[in-house]
């Protein structure tokens, strides 16, 4: 054979392995970043899905370093980076029609939305993503994405309180997993199986449960999350037959992979076990300490959930990759508004001496109104704006809130009301000038643990416990100022320690914090109110 012939031959056979390469280069390049670059920098996988974007010119390109982006920021904890990410990816499938890309985001927004409690939209995208599994030709992808679908029904009727159809989705869900020849066949499977434990556990029906959480056990590998929360309900069941030996065993194979997973549903649900865990066996003080590590993650969540706001998403939709016509816009725009804002301040500042005193009044007068009326003054939860400098922002769209809350408590409606009462009861008392006052403390006056104290106090007091306190105690020496003026004559030391303050600066700065006067002003302004009753202060007053 002519040796001209067989060099042909040899670059024909090399050709085409080198052409697949150099088309599949971009697919290898977003697995190496979702599966290698995220865990050893994120930062990095970031920024390198950000540039595939910008290469991209194929919609399936496009979408899958969307999705790709969603997930890198869902991973870091960004869950409104991540909604954004997801839904411009959903308006490019739009765009296209591919049924099989529909099925994997659509999915992604319904657990991205039911992780910040928006459940009607979660349900909204499972039902769009069951019809697009529906449409697609390879049975295997067909069969995966209606499994995961209904495994995210199955989520949504949990929060709903509908274990039935939750426990009839999650037997959907195997079925379509039997189907399928997959690597993450079993993963998925023992979700599904730890799913069906939980909706067990919360039927009462401990003996099943557990059957469901041995069977996810046999499918997972050690360290995964849902291995986590196997073992979290093993130790529950536990906890509920009184073993403690056997809770102990689980509850730290729970906790060793809560303490290093992103993940604060884990953690949240791993510290309340153990939290009650240790008040079952009668520890006080370690119960003390995972009930502080409970409500850490449990603010997390909340802070997490308050911070995302719909309109947001949608404002920011289709700009996650902006270019610099964009950039020069948001610059300009952003000059603008801090001209404004300049202008804004220097009026603010002309009017305010002005308003200072008519404001003082006002406060003045509601004060001796409610005191005059005997009307219980419920300091976290005033609609009064001068005595008010905490803003609680509520989610819009947020579906059944308050039994939603409930649930995370894990107290009962008539434990929560017990409570409220007391806190009611304590609030009119002077307890809390005790300078021994702690949330442990008070939990154990109103014979309750810290937990379910912290959570009634968070929810309906609008406020920590710190805050709740030193706010209670602020009311009480300004209702002495108002109405009995040997207090004006004290010195802030003295009222500091009367109304229970470590200090005369941390009182000043938190009467201040409430009042938005200081303690020398606020007497100042009382003996205004009423010039027959001045009378000389001591010099700490001025």
């Amino acid at each position: 054979m002519p040796k001209s012939l067989l060099q042909f031959l040899f670059l024909l056979a090399t050709a085409v392995p080198i052409f697949a390469q150099k088309k599949n280069n971009f697919d290898l390049i977003c697995e190496k970043t979702s599966s290698v670059t995220a865990y050893k920098d994120l930062p990095k996988a970031i920024k390198t899905a950000d540039s595939l974007y910008m290469k991209a010119q194929k919609p399936s390109e496009k979408i899958k370093c969307l999705v790709l982006s969603s997930e890198l920021y869902h991973h870091a904890g960004e869950l409104k980076k991540a909604i954004c990410y997801s839904e411009n990816a959903h308006s490019v499938i739009n765009q296209i029609n591919d049924p099989e890309w529909m099925a994997v985001v659509t999915r992604l927004l319904a657990r991205q939305y039911r992780q910040v409690g928006l459940y009607e939209r979660s349900k909204k995208y499972i039902v769009k993503g069951l019809q697009a599994s529906g449409q697609i030709v390879d049975f295997q992808k067909s069969s995966e994405a209606a499994g995961l679908l209904n495994q995210e029904m199955a989520f949504y009727e949990m929060e709903m309180g509908n274990f039935p159809n939750a426990i009839r989705d999650i037997e959907s869900s195997l079925k379509y997993f039997e189907k399928i020849n997959s690597q993450n066949e079993n993963r998925t499977a023992a979700a599904s199986y730890q799913l069906l434990g939980d909706v067990y556990f919360k039927l009462n029906d401990y003996s099943v449960s557990e059957d469901y959480y041995r069977k996810a056990e046999g499918l997972l590998k050690n360290g995964s999350c849902t291995l986590g929360l196997v073992y979290n309900g093993l130790g529950g069941i536990r906890l509920k037959q009184k073993n403690w030996k056997d809770a102990e065993l689980y509850l730290k194979k729970a906790e060793k992979i809560a303490d290093t997973s992103r993940s604060l549903k884990l953690k949240k649900a791993v510290y309340s076990n153990i939290n009650d865990y240790y008040e079952g066996i009668g520890d006080n003080f370690k119960a003390s300490l995972y009930a502080v590590k409970y409500i850490r993650a449990y603010d997390s969540i909340a802070a997490r959930n308050q911070s995302f706001t719909p309109k947001g998403a949608e404002i920011l939709k289709g700009k996650s990759h902006k270019n610099d016509g964009h950039m020069n816009l948001i610059k300009n725009t952003a000059i603008i508004i801090l001209f404004i804002s300049l202008v804004g301040l220097l009026i603010f500042f002309r009017t305010k001496q002005r308003q200072q005193r008519s404001k003082f009044r006002n406060i003045i007068r509601t004060q001796l109104n409610m005191v005059s009326n005997r009307v219980h003054y419920p300091l976290a939860q005033s609609d009064d704006a001068e005595f008010s400098n905490i803003f609680v922002e509520e989610i819009d769209e947020k579906d059944s809130e308050a039994d939603r809350r409930r649930n995370d408590s894990l107290m009962t409606s008539e434990t929560e009301s017990k409570l409220l009462e007391l806190l009611e009861d304590f609030e009119k008392g002077d307890l809390y000038n005790n300078k021994g006052m702690s949330l442990s403390f008070l939990a154990g006056e109103l014979n309750t643990n810290t937990k379910y104290l912290s959570y009634v106090i968070n929810q309906h007091k609008n406020a920590d416990f710190k805050t709740y306190v030193n706010r209670l105690r602020i009311n009480y020496i300004v209702d002495k100022l108002i109405n009995d003026e040997k207090y004006r004559q004290y010195k802030i030391s003295i009222l500091a320690d009367e109304c229970g303050f470590s200090s005369h600066s941390k009182f000043a700065a938190v009467f201040k914090a409430v009042t938005d006067y200081s303690p020398s002003a606020y007497i100042k302004y009382l003996d205004a109110e009423n010039p027959s009753d001045k009378n000389v202060h001591f010099p700490e007053n001025d």
